[in-house]
This record gives structure tokens, sequence and C-alpha cells, in this order.
């Protein structure tokens, strides 16, 4: 062997002894039992999905309270019992997204497709007949894994991901989703992500977190003004590409799952970022209220970029529970304030 050989072999060597180590084996633990899970009927699957849902309501973890709050704040025109009832089914759609992780990396893609329906995909063979590439933008609900499972079944895709705290998810988040017929790019990787679309393919993009780099700016969802990823119009410019919304939805009962990928938007990128993002938020919000207990509530999304922004997710005496006026919360930061956090896309 070449001395570069070597090398190579022991640095996969020494990754493995880490990725074993004691420390990592109740991490290994969950995942074998997902493995388990993977050979289970589907309705059998969801059903243990829900009873961990239930599990994690029950228990005193700080999500409850981020969910609740969320919840309060984006939909304060529900009556109180059914925000209650919606937070109970959230977390039971929070528990089936868990297991469908087992079905996103190891189910086979003859019984993927069987679950699920696609629509629009003549919007991507469009874009792509275009010659410079097809943004697919989407948002954080629960089915989140499983839609990219699907959609790499259809037609070959780059997902934008951040990588798990966990070295040893880390590993198995970035070589499933390759193996799977998608290929993993990290949300920090922005020169792939161009190449990608200047190469005219499909990228997976989901700005809708919280974001407070480099290029943010307050936009408001459901009114609240939040601290927004901008770089989707951005990327639209440099390379040409079609930006084309698509959600994912699990259907009631075990019917599996429908996915639309929407006509690209109109005019976009415009001469305003800002106006571009509220356009998105727009589509998130009538999404939501198809589907809303499969937003991903536990998301801490409503955050500031100025000292004076509200923190929402104290504990439940000094947090509001309803959203405060778009007027009263500082929209960007004081001027001359600057930012040395390294910049990337995706949160």
């Amino acid at each position: 062997m070449h001395q570069a050989d070597h090398a190579a072999a022991d640095t996969f060597v020494a990754r493995w002894r880490r990725l074993l180590a004691p420390r990592h084996w109740a991490v290994w633990t969950g995942i074998g039992m997902l493995r388990l899970l993977v050979l289970l009927p589907f309705p059998i699957q969801l059903a243990c999905g829900r009873a961990l849902g239930a599990l994690l309501r029950r228990l005193p973890v700080r999500y409850v309270r981020i969910a609740r709050t969320n919840i309060d704040m984006c939909l304060a025109e529900l009556p109180p019992g059914e925000r209650r009832r919606l937070l109970d089914r959230h977390f039971d759609s929070l528990g089936i997204s868990i297991v469908e992780i087992a079905l996103a990396w190891w189910g086979r893609g003859v019984r993927i497709l069987e679950l699920a329906r696609i629509e629009g995909c003549e919007h991507v063979a469009a874009a792509l007949a275009r010659g410079r590439g097809a943004i697919l933008l989407t948002a954080h609900f629960t089915p989140l894994e499983i839609g990219g499972r699907i959609l790499s079944e259809r037609f070959p895709i780059n997902i934008l991901y951040r990588p798990a705290k966990n070295e040893v998810l880390a590993c198995l988040q970035e070589r499933l989703r390759s193996r799977n017929g998608g290929r993993a790019i990290r949300c920090d990787d922005i020169q792939r992500m161009i190449a990608a679309l200047r190469n005219n393919e499909c990228v997976w993009f989901a700005p809708d977190q919280c974001y407070r780099k480099k290029g943010a700016e307050m936009v408001p969802l459901f009114g609240v003004p939040a601290a927004t990823n901008t770089a989707t119009s951005r990327i639209a410019r440099m390379t040409g590409a079609a930006v084309l919304p698509y959600f994912v939805e699990r259907l009631a009962g075990s019917r599996g799952y429908r996915l639309r990928i929407l006509p690209p938007l109109q005019d976009f990128p415009s001469d305003s970022p800002a106006a571009d993002a509220a356009q998105f938020h727009r589509l998130i919000e009538a999404q939501v209220r198809a589907a809303p207990e499969q937003y991903l509530w536990i998301h801490r999304r409503f955050k500031g970029l100025s000292p004076g922004y509200p923190d929402y997710y104290r504990s439940r005496r000094s947090t509001p529970a309803v959203a405060t006026s778009a007027a009263t919360i500082p929209a960007s930061p004081p001027s001359g304030r600057r930012r040395t956090k390294p910049a990337s896309i995706s949160r």
C-alpha cells in the first residue's frame, strides 16, 4: 500500500473506534431498535410512533413548553382547548417522525413509493429543461425525512442538511441519505450547492428556521417578526435556478404521504430578499393551517437580531401567551452592529 493508502486506512479505523466507543452504545441501541421497526407493517409503525409521541408529551422536557408557546403565538385565534389538543396531536406527529427515520433510511424503494402520491413532477422537468437547475424550497414539517427519501426515489436530488451533534447520528445521516439516491450537502457548503445548480441538478433546501448570521433579515411569520434566512434570493439570482415550493403531508390513518411540488415562484427573486422570504412564509402559513400538527413547533423560531427583541421562550410566568405586535419589536440590529460568525445558508 502507498503511504496515502495507509493514512486513509488509519483514519478509517480511528473513526470507527470513536463511533464504537462505550459513550455511544446507548445511541447504537436506539438505532438498532429503529432498524427493527422498519420490518413491521406500516400501520404498526405509526402506532409505535404515536405511543412514543404521547410519552414525550408527558415528560418534563423544554420542547413541550416551546411547542406550546409557538402554537399560542401563531394560532392565537384557536380556542385554548383546541390549542391544547393540537399540542397533543403535534407530539403524536413528532413521535411518528422519529419512527419514519427507519423507513427513510432502510425502507425498500418499492415500498416507499407505494406509500406516496407525488404531484407536480412536471414542474421539476420543466425547470431542468431550462438548464439552470431547480431549488425545491420547503419547510420543517415532521414528515421531512421521509419526504426527502420519496423525492430521491423519483429523481436525483441534492439535500442540504445540518449534521447532527452526535457523531454516530451525523455519520449515518450522511451515509444513508447518500446511499438512497440523494446526495447530502452540508448547509455551510455553499459552493457545492451552487455547483450542483449550475450543473442543472435539483437541490432540496429548507431555510425556514431561525437564522441570525450574515444576510439575516426580520421577516414576519404569522404576523411575528422573526430572524430569517434570505439566501434563497441570492442563490437564485447567482444561478438562474427556478425556485419550486414543495411540501409533504402525512395523510390520515395509514394512507401514506402526499407530496406537492408547486409551480416556480413568479418574479423571483425580486429586488427585496425580505419580500421574497415573506412570499415563502405565506406559503408556509397556508400549509400549517392545512396540517397544523405536522409543523415542527418545537423549534425556537422567534428570535431577533437586536437586544430589544422579546424572549418568548422563558418560563410561562414571564412569556406572553400571544404574539407581540410587530410594531413593538425592533426589526433590525442597531446601526454598525457586526457579526463575526461564519455564514451558512440553513439552520
